[in-house]
């Protein structure tokens, strides 16, 4: 596996919960994280029907337009009783306002009209690292939990104040970042990625 040297990684998310996460996690590897945002980049429109070819596309965008390799995460909340619903496209519940107060109020009005006491739920994150001369690797993780409803919390992001995950009772919201990285769907992936691309 290709492995990544000190210097700037282009993190392909105009997400500012999404990158702040992330660039805690690169920190200690001498990589300088800079947001796509920062350089101007598009966010290009995620087309793709999977995790994997979401981030890939992002990824790949990324590194062509700036030079520079390029990580970019395509994640969100499966819930089993939707059929793996929002999935793909947790972000898009949120509307373009993201927001995602009502995202999760969508997630409980559509678990109550399936009339289920299935609450399972999984957070997946696939990570592509993407060179601007082509080459690319992927890193996917899950955390597996339930959907608690009222949401609760006021840290983390996106769905994070409805998703418990198994083995506690706390939603990562409810978490400090230290603790829900060491938990999390994203740490996983990351702890792949650092393995194959960042450990000596």
């Amino acid at each position: 596996m290709r492995k990544l040297g000190p210097g700037k990684l282009v993190i392909a998310t105009h997400n500012a919960g999404k990158l702040n996460e992330i660039k805690g996690m690169i920190e200690p590897f001498q990589i300088e994280a800079v947001a796509a945002g920062a350089l101007d980049l598009d966010e290009p429109e995620e087309t793709e029907k999977t995790f994997a070819g979401n981030a890939a596309l992002k990824a790949r965008a990324a590194a062509r337009a700036s030079g520079l390799p390029a990580l970019a995460d395509d994640s969100g909340l499966a819930v089993t009783a939707l059929g793996g619903a929002p999935g793909v496209y947790s972000a898009r519940w949120a509307g373009e306002k993201k927001d995602f107060a009502a995202a999760m109020a969508k997630v409980e009005a559509a678990l109550a009209d399936a009339g289920t006491e299935d609450f399972s739920a999984r957070f997946v994150c696939v990570l592509c690292l993407a060179w601007p001369d082509g080459e690319e690797a992927l890193f996917e993780g899950e955390v597996k939990g339930a959907l608690r409803f009222p949401p609760r919390g006021d840290k983390g992001f996106g769905y994070d104040p409805i998703f418990v995950p198994e083995g506690h009772d706390r939603s990562f919201a409810e978490m400090e970042a230290s603790e829900k990285r060491a938990l999390s769907h994203r740490a996983r992936a990351f702890d792949q990625f650092i393995a194959a691309c960042l450990a000596p």
